[in-house]
């Protein structure tokens, strides 16, 4: 039995905050707060901001703890930008590129491996350019567990309508869904200590002092265009916890007998990887106090909010409930014209890959689809919730 977990919570019960809506009366005149275009500062925020003091404080104090957490590992790891010899030790250049097979990466590849898997508190991890999202990384990471006969548990809640097709919940059309190969799936709560836990870390990295592998977890996944990214990262996602399973996951990226030996990294991206991944703390940081000022702002106009103004942050990701489609659509074009990419186009609702409902995306970004940065969508349903990603936006100055 496998036991699969669509969010970072499961990895701390003690933690979790609570899963209700915020209890405010909603009128049914609630206006979206209206953004004045010859000032950068609206009153309402600005008073937001100071009465998040003591939140963006604790926020702070939460990055600078993550960032030295980062910095331990860098330096463990020995990443270099030139070849060079200290203390008669060797290390290689990390930032460099290869082509081809990439079987010989300067040690950029390891030195990053062994870096994030300290940081998360793992045996082993593979950050790979090949994993092209977030849900891949992810089912590499159910098809290192999971096997003809098995059955997968989702014990806290549905998972993200990407994964869909992947478990075989919606129709895959025999693309290779783990239904296609056997494997059962369920949703309900579990408590059985002899179940293998996968977490779906996505937007979850550096929000707490912790991470799954620190508390159990045998595996997680995530994207590189989200938190540990660091805004930077241009493609790419991780699996990290217990080697055996790592390697396993890697090999379903790759294949059988290839494992992490191989994948060429062009250019630029190396850097990028350590670099991003170095500032990720700072930027999730930013990241977070935007969610405490979205749920502040919004929470007193009358809109039901997930998680609550004051609620501990679990994730990036702060759920406003505008009630109807024009709301959706307005709140998304306005995220658009306030960003630094595109702010001259209106975003469109329509069809995206791995959604079962019409989405909206504003996502002004410098990377695509990056959710590091400000962005927003939702899907064209009741509620007609959005979900925002503050980014990297210094909230904190108002």
């Amino acid at each position: 039995m496998r036991a699969f977990s669509p969010c970072p919570l499961l990895a701390f019960p003690a933690l979790s905050a609570t899963a209700s809506l915020a209890a405010m009366k909603v009128s049914s005149n609630a206006q979206l707060p209206v953004l004045h275009h010859d000032s950068p500062f609206v009153q309402e925020v600005v008073q937001a901001v100071d009465a998040l003091h003591s939140e963006f404080r604790a926020v702070d104090n939460l990055v600078a703890r993550n960032s030295f957490r980062v910095l331990k590992a860098f330096q463990n790891a020995r990443v270099g930008s030139h070849y060079a010899v200290a203390n008669s030790n060797a290390y290689n250049q990390h930032f460099s590129g290869s082509t081809g097979y990439g079987h010989d990466e300067a040690g950029g590849r390891e030195a990053l491996d062994q870096a994030f898997a300290e940081i998360v508190g793992a045996e082993s991890a593979i950050v790979r350019s090949q994993f092209f999202s977030g849900t891949h990384a992810i089912t590499c990471a159910l098809f290192a567990f999971l096997r003809p006969g098995d059955e997968l548990l989702a014990v806290a809640g549905a998972p993200y309508d990407t994964l869909e097709e992947v478990i075989g919940k919606r129709d895959s059309h025999g693309m290779g869904s783990l239904k296609d190969f056997g494997v059962t799936y369920r949703e309900l709560p579990i408590q059985n200590p002899n179940c293998l836990v996968m977490v779906d870390n996505c937007y979850g990295e550096f929000v707490e002092g912790i991470e799954p592998p620190m508390v159990g977890a045998d595996l997680m996944a995530g994207s590189l265009i989200k938190n540990p990214g660091g805004t930077i990262a241009p493609c790419g996602g991780y699996v990290a916890g217990k080697r055996i399973w790592v390697e396993a996951a890697a090999a379903r990226l790759s294949a059988p007998g290839l494992g992490t030996d191989c994948g060429s990294t062009p250019g630029d991206i190396m850097r990028a990887y350590f670099q991003g991944l170095y500032l990720s703390p700072q930027m999730v940081g930013e990241a977070i106090k935007g969610t405490f000022l979205i749920a502040e702002v919004m929470a007193s106009k009358g809109f039901k909010v997930q998680p609550l103004p004051r609620a501990s942050r679990h994730d990036t990701v702060q759920a406003v409930q505008l009630g109807n489609r024009e709301s959706l659509l307005a709140f998304c074009e306005a995220v658009q014209r306030s960003s630094p990419v595109g702010s001259f186009t209106k975003p469109v609702a329509g069809s995206t890959p791995g959604y079962a409902s019409e989405v909206i995306f504003a996502d002004g970004t410098f990377i695509d689809g990056s959710t590091s940065e400000l962005s927003c969508d939702g899907p064209l349903r009741e509620p007609f919730a959005v979900y925002c990603q503050v980014g990297s936006i210094p909230s904190s100055e108002g």
